[in-house]
């Protein structure tokens, strides 16, 4: 098997396949130190990033030019590479299980360019098992070697926060694993040049498949239990906002908060551990019971801006209700299983007209992907109501007359729905709106 040595010589290559959120930065990170392939199959992309810039907002053009990477969408220069990272998605399907094509995908192309002695490391969130009993038998029909004696594989979870300019790859303890103790070494050393945090050596695929399951897994749960407080609250006239910062004055409360559960991580990989204890007989209560509660709060959030339209005497049909952000997350323009889709979708149902500002959000995408058409705030007409469902910067400014010159039409008192729990209720409330908080 290729060495770390000839890795570190820059006699092997490494390939990085999928230059999204994940395998960008990756393959940024290793191209300062060694020469990279980095393969995707969407020419847009790679034509973007051979012109020097990244849209995802993960790289400036500076990080770019600092690093050397071959940006291809040739598969036969895989054919090049001794060390194969995959960072391809791992989705949903619509009855929310998994969608493993990604990884057949790219399994098939890796094993048609497979060459003997490589190494390829899986970082794409999965269940356990998916390495060794799905992605290998694909490698090795495709390529007609067999593992363990003409190439290894790993697994290393991804462990990157998309927006997040503190915890960076180098700054995160990366868990790397291997089929055998030379495999795990390999890997270990490789991860080692970039990872300044360290790496943690997992015994085995399974249990570094496992880990990075259960990471996001926790956290689904943690901020389920935020949902429901704040849906007793709410029906109790509390505000949830105080309890959490009553109660987080004691040193060992675990400071999480409600709110909408997205993007392409907590929202997903539950799923994917939930369908492997089903397919061995185990019905998980605890992690669907969580999931269910996250699920519905776009539709509560809705259904709660509807009662206050008609509070603040203002007619439910038709009613224009602008929605600022679309994204997952604050700051980034990925709105990959958004979940402000839920809420945009349920005003619907209610003869409600969502309209959606976003700076961040690429209209082309949200259009592709949600048919949502996103609008300029500016020359609108005031609406009825106004959501703040993503906390970007560019809202930052919005003071609470900005809220009522966008909500205050002159048919009933402006409504501001406060999705993320922290614009100031006593502000807004003597401006004359009727605010309302998660």
């Amino acid at each position: 098997m290729v060495s770390f040595a000839e890795i570190e010589q820059g006699h092997a290559k490494i390939a990085v396949v999928g230059l999204g959120y994940v395998g960008l930065p990756l393959a940024a990170a290793f191209g300062r130190q060694v020469p990279v392939i980095g393969f995707d199959i969407s020419k847009a992309k790679i034509t973007e990033l051979k012109n020097g810039h990244d849209s995802t907002g993960e790289l400036t053009n500076a990080d770019l030019a600092s690093t050397r990477i071959e940006y291809t969408t040739d598969a036969s220069s895989l054919k090049n590479a001794s060390f194969i990272i995959v960072t391809v998605p791992t989705p949903l399907c619509e009855n929310k299980r998994p969608d493993l094509s990604p990884l057949r995908a790219s399994s098939t192309t890796i094993g048609r360019n497979l060459k003997a002695g490589a190494v390829v490391v899986y970082e794409s969130t999965v269940y356990p098992g998916v390495t060794e009993e799905f992605c290998v038998p694909i490698l090795e029909a495709e390529s007609g070697l067999q593992c363990g004696r003409d190439f290894a594989v790993g697994y290393s979870p991804e462990r990157i926060n998309p927006g997040d300019k503190v915890h960076t790859i180098d700054k995160i303890i990366k868990v790397v694993s291997g089929q055998n103790a030379e495999t795990l070494d390999t890997v270990a050393r490789v991860y080692e040049m970039v990872v300044t945090a360290g790496v943690h050596r997992a015994s085995s695929i399974k249990v570094a498949e496992a880990a990075k399951v259960i990471e996001n897994t926790q956290r689904d749960l943690n901020i389920a239990l935020m949902n429901e407080l704040a849906l007793i609250f709410d029906r109790l006239g509390i505000s949830t906002r105080e309890v959490l910062e009553a109660a987080g004055t004691k040193w060992n409360f675990l400071k999480f908060t409600p709110g909408l559960v997205g993007g392409h991580c907590i929202g997903i990989d539950p799923y994917y551990l939930t369908y492997k204890a089903e397919s061995i007989g185990y019905h998980p209560q605890v992690i669907l019971s969580g999931r269910r509660i996250n699920d519905g709060m776009g539709k509560f959030v809705a259904e709660t801006t509807v009662k206050k339209l008609i509070e603040a005497d203002k007619p439910v049909k038709g009613s224009r209700v602008l929605v600022l952000g679309l994204t997952f997350k604050e700051n980034v323009p990925d709105i990959r299983n958004t979940r402000v889709v839920d809420i945009i979708d349920e005003l619907r149902s209610y003869g409600v007209n969502p309209l959606v500002h976003d700076p961040m959000a690429d209209p082309a995408a949200a259009r592709l992907e949600y048919d949502i058409e996103l609008i300029d705030l500016a020359g609108q007409e005031p609406f009825d109501a106004v959501i703040y469902a993503v906390s970007h910067k560019a809202f930052a400014a919005l003071e609470p007359a900005d809220y009522k010159r966008l909500c205050c039409n002159g048919n009933g008192r402006g409504v501001v729905i406060d999705v993320k729990a922290q614009l100031d209720r006593a502000a807004l409330e003597e401006a004359g709106l009727v605010y309302w908080a998660l």
